[in-house]
């Protein structure tokens, strides 16, 4: 049996750097995730297609371990990079973009995630588990756009 979570994440914040600079990290996706907490490895699958291998998270009893791809096209013009779920590969299927919009003296970031995760436990568990699982994700990406912002220069206040 399994249980699939949903996660719809979006934040906004802005940070001190060049639009220029900050795109060049985000568009580089191996640069970007070594700012990504609790990766265990990072893959090049080629094509733009990478394969996430998160660190357990729990107990040695129970734990989770969210591994997926993702297909990134970046567009400098546009101050975009989207990322797209390649099916097939791990437990979750993990979409979004980072809209990146230059402004004097600082830059604005979107990001958008939605992502299913599916955890191999019973379906009496989806009550405790989905909240959990939203939990972390949602401390792992607040932990990564910290580590963005200080990369950054800070945020604008």
């Amino acid at each position: 049996m399994s249980i699939t979570v949903p996660v719809d994440l979006g934040y906004e914040f802005e940070v001190r750097a060049k639009a220029a600079d900050v795109f060049a990290v985000l568009a580089d996706v191996p640069l970007s995730a070594s700012h990504f907490p609790k990766v265990e490895q990072l893959t090049d699958l080629g094509s733009g297609v990478y394969r996430w291998d998160m660190a357990k998270v729990g107990t040695e009893q129970i734990h989770i371990q969210t591994i997926y791809a993702s297909r990134y096209a970046s567009n400098r013009a546009k101050g975009s990079v989207i990322w797209t779920p390649v099916e097939g590969i791990g437990n979750a299927l993990v979409g979004g973009s980072w809209a990146i919009k230059g402004k004097r003296g600082s830059t604005a970031i979107r990001l958008d995630i939605e992502a299913e995760i599916t955890v191999d436990l019973p379906a009496l568990m989806k009550p405790l588990v989905e909240p959990v699982v939203n939990v972390e994700f949602e401390q792992l990406i607040e932990r990564y756009i910290d580590n963005l912002i200080e990369r950054f220069g800070g945020e604008v206040e």
